[in-house]
């Protein structure tokens, strides 16, 4: 492999790493849009979405006020361990399962499973099947494997900082960042109550516990459909998007457990990282 190559490859492993981190922990950003264009490496990346010309009125009544009863309380709650699993057309399918904190701006650790798709065989090809992802309020890191660090100088993390990421061209960067910052449950509150739709479907049976199944159609570049389980505490218990991406269906399934539970993330070593917006100059992007 040429030095060219090899320094490609490494940044299209960065944009790959960067994309799993995204979609781990949502599947959308809160404007209604869905992962589309692509990324500085032919990767498809994460990006906000326009904004539609018209929205739909306000949510109102008992619907409203049981959906913001649903994200107070989500949001007072301030942490919970999460499990998921994102499809993404043909680019990506992976699962996900930590916590995640939100007290203070986004904290926690998940560690994310590559499943299928062009992603992960990209990520495979540096030795790459599975990442632990460290979420701090102003940036988040990504373990790489061995392969991937003999071609950084010995570094096995990734940094990115939000601000860098929303320097990117293309606007792509500006969806990383807005969707690292919306992945708490109450996200998918706030999804629901911009749809002029939501419709209380009933009283579920989720995960052994009794839960309200809330949906609704969400507006913005493409439609979407949001559904929530909600608990007698008002705390979601699982929570699915559909929609879609330019490269096929997009879904996403996540379960919400052990609401407060404590939550940590330690930066990794500086001498073990690597930065990612040095690795996009090192290539010439």
């Amino acid at each position: 492999m040429t030095g060219t190559t090899a320094r490609r490859t490494v940044v299209s492993v960065a944009v790959s790493a960067a994309l799993a981190c995204a979609t781990a922990c949502t599947g959308s950003d809160d404007s209604g849009g869905t992962a589309g264009p692509s990324g500085p490496t032919g990767s498809t990346a994460p990006s906000a979405s326009a904004a539609p010309s018209s929205r739909p009125p306000a949510l109102t009544g008992a619907s409203a006020d049981a959906l913001r009863a649903v994200e107070r309380a989500t949001g007072r709650a301030g942490s919970a361990r999460v499990e998921s699993t994102t499809v993404m057309g043909r680019e990506l399918s992976l699962e996900a399962a930590g916590a995640l904190g939100w007290d203070d701006g986004l904290t926690g650790t998940l560690t994310i499973t590559y499943t299928g798709g062009t992603t992960a065989e990209t990520m495979r090809r540096l030795g790459t099947t599975a990442m632990e992802a460290r979420y701090l309020p102003d940036a988040y890191y990504a373990r790489m494997g061995d392969e991937f660090a003999e071609r950084v100088g010995g570094r096995h993390w990734i940094k990115y900082v939000y601000e860098d990421l929303e320097d990117l061209g293309g606007g792509a960067g500006a969806g990383f960042a807005d969707q690292m910052r919306n992945t708490t449950p109450n996200q998918a509150v706030k999804l629901l109550l911009s749809a002029g739709d939501v419709r209380r479907v009933g009283a579920e049976t989720t995960r052994g516990r009794r839960t309200t199944h809330w949906s609704g159609t969400v507006g913005g570049a493409t439609e979407q459909t949001v559904d929530i389980w909600v608990d007698d505490r008002n705390l979601l218990v699982k929570k699915v998007e559909r929609g879609r991406t330019k490269t096929g269906e997009l879904t996403q399934t996540a379960y919400y457990s052990d609401y407060g539970v404590p939550v940590s993330a330690a930066r990794p070593p500086a001498a073990d990282t690597a930065d990612f917006k040095e690795l996009l100059a090192s290539q010439g992007s």
